[in-house]
């Protein structure tokens, strides 16, 4: 079997399996949502988690190396879920799925993810896809 047809076959049984085929790094939100969920974050998230995603008191941070540790192996549709579900606190579930995929944009643009031509989904299935990994995986040969 030649090589390009083996890849395609696994990319369409991962696809098929409901394994991630994209990560972080592909970028796989714009810069446009990441600036539109920059105001929405400091109006509702920046009380608890800091101006610059570095945590509070409770809250933990959402950038640097224990952020990426907790996350990293897990998928974008995962923190998209524990946004939508559990914040803001004492108000979960009020924000709508636009204003936390905006939100995660802005995330992973802080965390120097790099962003691409294509908004972050709101849909969490699609989300899914995207596995959350820490460091740059080598490149596909």
């Amino acid at each position: 079997m030649r090589p390009a047809v083996s890849i395609f076959l696994l990319a369409c049984l991962a696809t098929l399996c409901g394994q991630p085929t994209a990560t972080v790094w592909d970028g796989v939100y714009t810069n446009d949502q990441s600036s539109r969920g920059k105001p929405v974050y400091l109006k509702e998230c920046a009380s608890c988690h800091g101006d610059t995603l570095g945590g509070g008191e409770e809250a933990p941070p959402l950038t640097g190396s224990a952020f990426m540790a907790n996350w990293s192996g897990l998928t974008v549709g995962d923190l998209f879920e524990r946004i939508r579900l559990s914040m803001p606190e004492g108000r979960p579930g009020t924000l709508s799925r636009q204003q936390n995929a905006d939100i995660l944009a802005y995330i992973l643009n802080v965390n120097q993810f790099p962003d691409g031509k294509t908004e972050l989904q709101r849909d969490t299935d699609r989300l899914k896809q995207i596995r959350f990994l820490a460091e740059k995986p080598e490149p596909r040969q």
